[in-house]
Formats: C-alpha cells, sequence, structure tokens
C-alpha cells in the first residue's frame, strides 16, 4: 500500500473513531471515544501551556510563527508514549530539515518532563498541560473511567490533580493522544486522534502528511 493511500485510510478510521466537532468548548469527554477534537482548517486556541523551567506562556507565543508538529500525549510514564517519543526522536532532523519544529505535551509536571527529555534523549521541547486546560481546549481531555483512575495512582506516582466528572466524581483527566500538523498562522492542516491509547501515528505517516502540509 502507497504512503499516500496509507494516509487517507489513517485519516478515515480516526473519522469514524471520534465525534465530530464544531469548536473547541473546554470541556472534558466522559470518555475517550466521546472526545472532540479540532479539525483541519480550524485555528490553535487562545490558551497557555508552561515549559520545563515552569513558565506559563500562550501556546501561540511558544509556536511562534513556525511551522510546528504538535503532539499530545499521557505522559513520561505510559510506555506507548515513549515509544512514540523515542520514534519521533528519530524523525525529528527530517522535520526539522522541512522547516518544522516538534513539541510534545502531556499532563506532566516540568520535573517529569525533564527527566524524559534526559532519559529518552530528546532534543525537541516537552510542555506541561498539567491542568489539562490545553487538551481540553483541543477537545482531547477525557476522564478515566473510576476503576483505571484508581488503578493509575495506586501504581504510578502521579501528581495530576482529579477533576469532578458530571456526576460529582473525582476521576483522572488524560488527554487521548494526538497528533496536529499546524502551519505558521497557526492554522491546522493535519490531525490524528485515535481514543486507543496503544494505537499511534506511524512516523513515515506523520512525514508525508508533512511534506503534504507546506
Amino acid at each position: 500500500m502507497t504512503l499516500t493511500k496509507m494516509l487517507t485510510t489513517a485519516l478515515f478510521s480516526v473519522t469514524v473513531a471520534v465525534s465530530l466537532p464544531a469548536m473547541a468548548n473546554k470541556t472534558v469527554a466522559e470518555s475517550a471515544d466521546q472526545v472532540s477534537p479540532l479539525l483541519p482548517g480550524q485555528m490553535i486556541p487562545e490558551v497557555s501551556a508552561t515549559n520545563i523551567d515552569g513558565v506559563s506562556q500562550p501556546l501561540a507565543n511558544t509556536l511562534a510563527g513556525k511551522p510546528t508538529i504538535l503532539f499530545f500525549y499521557r505522559g513520561g510514564w505510559c510506555p506507548f508514549c515513549n515509544t512514540q517519543m523515542g520514534q519521533l526522536q528519530g524523525i525529528s532532523d527530517d522535520l526539522k530539515n522541512m522547516g518544522y519544529q516538534l513539541i510534545g505535551i502531556s499532563t506532566d509536571n516540568p520535573e517529569d518532563l525533564q527527566k524524559s527529555l534526559k532519559d529518552q534523549e530528546l532534543s525537541y521541547q516537552l510542555l506541561s498541560d498539567f491542568d489539562s486546560q490545553v487538551s481540553q481546549a483541543f477537545g482531547l481531555a477525557f476522564f478515566t473511567s473510576q476503576k483505571v483512575t484508581d488503578r493509575y495512582l495506586a501504581k504510578m506516582d502521579l501528581k495530576n490533580p482529579l477533576q469532578k466528572n458530571a456526576a460529582g466524581e473525582e476521576r483522572l483527566v488524560l488527554p487521548a493522544p494526538a497528533v496536529y500538523v499546524i502551519d505558521k498562522t497557526g492554522l491546522i492542516q493535519f490531525q490524528y486522534v485515535n481514543p486507543n491509547y496503544k494505537t499511534r501515528l506511524h512516523p513515515d505517516l506523520l512525514i508525508h502528511a508533512a511534506k503534504l502540509a507546506l
């Protein structure tokens, strides 16, 4: 199968897997398969994120008018996320040569981001969305189930603040893993979102999407 056909297939599978949004509304979905992510043709939202030094600034300032690959991952505690981060490091030079900057964002705090950068020897930037405001603005945030919340908190040293869902139950909020290709004006040219956190966009498909977006 050609890369173009693979990309088309990937786009189709994502479209049928998630709810189609009208616009970002800063809400948290009740489950991963109910998220309503921003789509190509929409602008990035006005929201702030925190860098590894603990400094918060508008996301638009961080992108600084540069073509950007922005990917959302759950955290450095997630083995699937770590695999993805390593794969993206492997194509980081290719993306840079095309003029893109690569930025990852998760609910990890700045200290944990620094650990990921060191342990994985990453050359790209990581941002903290500790309170899930960015993932909400992109329509990616969802409540984990009570079972998952309890299991994650018991097995891992997560410092993420719990949030109350519609039923008043305190749950862990995570982002559905996503990849966005954003042009220098802040316009989304491509997105890949999959409620199944074990399935990530193949690096070759991202390279192809990035080329098409130029």
